[in-house]
């Protein structure tokens, strides 16, 4: 029996599952150097497909500089390079492998908010050619020491932990990947159709209207690993309060303990235990950020602990996460921002969901 490495049966999942690359695609490999033994294993998946590869590669410490020196000039420019690659690109591939998760914790956040919305043109030409079916994406993990001590694991641990997340445990990923998208789709069906939500728990009392927003099931095509359903709300709706108790990480930095009361769909008090500071400069990055983006189920159940990684955290079983700022076209969402910050709420000990009045999720379980 041949042995596949995890690097090997990654690539394979990603390119024929998540991707179904073809030949003639012209895809984006976008990752740290230190994630070279991934990035070689996708290029050769890639070019065996008939496929077009090619790398963009960054230093770790490349966001850490432009916050520290550049100027504003710097930070508003947008070669048309990026441009071009945005329209021509047909597959992207992101590789999560952060070798320093903290160094942007001192940073000037005012100018990573700007360099984020400088590269707007950029994600909205992605977004407008992924609904007219011309571009498709994927995020995937490599596990490195860094992302372990977040996680509170030794490396041997974590990887452990991310294959089983990923399900490359499984003889047959993609028919495991298979088996979750049609689990959730009795769940997206279920929730197709409602039109207000009403979510209750801890500091959480919290109204959302739905209506004629489409409740998307997420099995792997895009997110590696995977396991959500997610709606983007009606942007002026969201009235109430709700506590975040799982801590997150946006741009290396921890918010822990956000709370958020909105009105008319807008956030118009915000508090965190830890990072506070930070929520208000990301809120206020521009007119979309203090607007709810999306509202989703935490599905997968091999992922039970924050790791302070959101690829991760945002799938935590039995848990919820409504993000801030920018909403999802492809399910009817209007939102636009160049924030997107996904921030999770256990369900677990009580946690309610009523859909119209019915109640549709209680302890982070479905009632179908």
């Amino acid at each position: 029996m041949q042995y596949i490495s995890y690097e090997e049966k990654l690539a394979q999942l990603i390119t024929h599952h998540s991707l179904k690359l073809k030949k003639g695609d012209v895809v984006q490999i976008k990752a740290e150097t230190s994630a070279e033994p991934l990035i070689k294993a996708m290029y050769k998946e890639i070019i065996k497909l008939g496929a077009y590869p090619f790398l963009r590669l960054f230093i770790p410490e490349s966001q850490e500089y432009m916050a520290k020196y550049a100027s504003y000039e710097q930070l508003t420019y947008l070669p048309e390079f990026d441009i071009k690659q945005a329209e021509i690109m047909t597959a992207y591939i992101y590789i999560d492998s952060t070798i320093n998760t903290k160094s942007l914790t001192n940073a000037d956040h005012s100018k990573i908010a700007l360099m984020r919305k400088t590269a707007l043109p950029v994600r909205e030409i992605m977004n407008k050619r992924e609904l007219e079916g011309k571009f498709r994406w994927s995020l995937c993990p490599y596990p490195n020491q860094s992302m372990a001590q977040d996680a509170e694991m030794s490396l041997d641990e974590y990887t452990a932990f991310v294959y089983e997340a990923c399900k490359l445990n499984e003889d047959d990923p993609i028919a495991a990947w298979k088996k979750v998208e049609a689990e959730q789709e009795a769940i997206a069906e279920r929730m197709n159709g409602t039109k207000w939500l009403h979510i209750k728990g801890q500091d959480t009392n919290l109204k959302l209207n739905v209506t004629g927003r489409k409740w998307e099931n997420c099995c792997g095509y895009r997110n590696m690993p995977d396991g959500e359903v997610f709606t983007s709300p009606v942007e002026d709706s969201a009235e109430g309060t709700i506590l975040f108790d799982i801590p997150t990480t946006y741009n290396g930095v921890e918010a822990k303990n956000v709370f958020l009361r909105f009105e008319k769909g807008k956030v118009v008090e915000a508090r965190a235990e830890k990072g506070q500071d930070f929520l208000h400069k990301m809120l206020d990055m521009d007119e979309g950020s203090r607007f709810a983006g999306e509202i989703a189920f935490g599905l997968n159940d091999n992922i039970q602990i924050p790791t302070k990684n959101i690829l991760f955290d945002e799938k935590i079983g039995k848990s919820m996460h409504l993000a801030v700022g920018a909403s999802y076209q492809e399910v009817g969402g209007k939102n636009i921002s160049a924030l997107h910050w996904d921030l999770i709420k256990d369900m677990k000990n009580g946690g309610t969901v009523e859909a119209d009045g019915v109640l549709v999720y209680k302890d982070g379980k479905h009632i179908l």
